[in-house]
């Protein structure tokens, strides 16, 4: 269920500015395949709503704690982010793109929809348990960071085969 701000209920002058705690409710995010779920899923926020002379500027602040597997290992991971995001709203946008938000629509701001993309936005590029995570041994997928080490035998990938015989040759040659 989505979380929407009324904006009907604003009766703002150029210059004056209106603020409000809202409570905002999160939906999981998908990312690479993989759920990540807020917690809480409904966090409070701080709408600053300002009228200017040519429109209005939202602004939305809130903390978001984010609960999923680490990119490298699959352990659980936590993220969370501050955010502090903005939207400008034109009095008349016409056909400009630029100068309307798509957070609004029918005199509703979605409040959800807005903190869920700023929220994607502001993640990390790779979501790790920790920082120096080692992640899983491409031979055999055990985890690293628990278990760290090597395989002293190397496989040759057998589309190389006939590579390596030639190189034994010439090897030999000389």
């Amino acid at each position: 269920m989505a979380s929407f701000f009324d904006l009907r209920r604003l009766k703002l002058r150029i210059g004056e500015e209106f603020q409000d705690a809202v409570e905002i409710e999160l939906e999981p995010i998908v990312l690479a395949g993989q759920r990540y779920v807020p917690v809480p899923e409904k966090v409070q926020a701080q709408l600053t709503v300002d009228q200017a002379s040519s429109g209005k500027v939202f602004r939305l602040r809130f903390d978001a704690a984010l609960y999923g597997p680490c990119f490298r290992c699959l352990a659980d991971a936590e993220i969370v982010e501050h955010l502090d995001l903005s939207e400008y709203q034109a009095a008349d946008p016409g056909n400009d793109e630029e100068l309307a938000t798509p957070y609004i629509a029918d005199e509703r701001l979605d409040l959800s929809a807005w903190a869920r993309d700023g929220l994607v936005l502001a993640l990390p590029e790779q979501i790790l348990h920790k920082p120096d995570c080692a992640g899983l041994c491409p031979e055999c997928g055990r985890d690293l960071n628990v278990e760290p080490h090597v395989h002293d035998e190397e496989r040759l990938d057998p589309r190389w085969a006939g590579l390596s015989a030639l190189k034994e040759q010439l090897e030999d040659a000389s």
